[in-house]
């Protein structure tokens, strides 16, 4: 448990209104649930994470870094360690001709639209993804045939040693919805792009297009951590757990949409156990009938 002295050494690094004690992480995830972190810290730029985080790994205390939490499913008991949140108040953008620079914590629709507003295309399949740069590097974030690999040429990030590394875009090693930074103990605290010239006009109609996309085919209107499963080799998750009979499976508050059976929602009270459940059921009944390992995109954060 994090003691008195430890807060004052936090406190001592981080302003005090960032550090929020028994902090719920249903306020910080899309699928709005998710029991209390034991301590919670907004970080505001990437000296403050390298001094917070050098002094977690010295006196061997558990943490765990977070964006917006698009991609996350904090058990219902919460997180017993800190939770540094790298969000808004890192989320600093620059535009230098064809070149964006932007801090890990600005949003992907964030960048999407300084792209759009200075004239320069690439991202506009990243304007609906709802999650942070840093944590769409991690995860080579990808929509309607664009992937992040595609515009990144580098990635900043402090390692395990709290020294700042740049990676290029070889060295990232990026795969579907992978990259190096899921094997290793990296956080990214900056990222570059690099697009090309593009008619504005152009550029905001491809956005909008793909924004009717989504509203038509994804359950926007419920809390998720948007597709729930990975796409397996020569399937689509969708279509297996619907073929599967799963479209409309509930369990408490969680469900398998009935727009789009590869997102499972919150239908309005569901617990992070009810999502829980429902995910390993498709895994189990998607396995018994097609013979198919389907891997969760979420990533879970406490005991289940």
């Amino acid at each position: 448990m994090i003691g008195s002295a430890m807060i004052e050494v936090l406190q001592g690094y981080a302003l005090k209104e960032n550090i929020h004690l028994q902090e719920a992480m249903a306020a910080h995830t899309t699928f709005r649930v998710g029991g209390p972190a034991e301590c919670f810290i907004e970080i505001e730029d990437a000296q403050q994470l390298q001094k917070i985080q050098k002094y977690l790994y010295q006196v061997e205390y558990p943490f765990v870094v977070v964006g917006n939490g698009s991609n996350l499913l904090v058990s219902d008991s919460g997180y017993q360690g800190i939770v540094l949140q790298i969000g808004k108040k890192m989320s600093k953008i620059d535009v230098a001709g064809n070149v964006i620079t932007a801090q890990s914590g600005a949003s992907m629709a964030q960048v999407a639209a300084a792209a759009w507003q200075n004239g320069l295309t690439g991202l506009e399949f990243a304007s609906g993804i709802p999650g942070t740069v840093g944590g769409g590097v991690v995860m080579n974030a990808g929509a309607y045939g664009g992937e992040l690999s595609q515009v990144v040429t580098e990635v900043q990030v402090l390692d395990k040693n709290s020294e700042f590394l740049t990676l290029d875009n070889d060295t990232m090693e990026f795969g579907y919805r992978r990259s190096t930074i899921r094997r290793k103990p990296f956080i990214v605290t900056e990222v570059v792009f690099e697009l090309s010239p593009g008619n504005p006009a152009d550029i905001r109609a491809k956005m909008d297009e793909l924004a009717v996309k989504r509203r038509e085919k994804q359950p926007l209107e419920f809390p998720s951590a948007g597709s729930t499963f990975k796409r397996p080799e020569g399937y689509y998750a969708g279509e297996l757990i619907m073929n599967a009979g799963l479209r409309g499976f509930q369990v408490g508050g969680a469900r398998v949409s009935d727009k789009h059976c590869g997102f499972v929602i919150n239908a309005g009270y569901a617990s992070a156990a009810d999502i829980m459940d429902v995910i390993w059921e498709v895994q189990r009944r998607v396995k018994e009938r097609f013979g198919v390992e389907l891997e969760p995109e979420v990533v879970f954060l406490g005991e289940f």
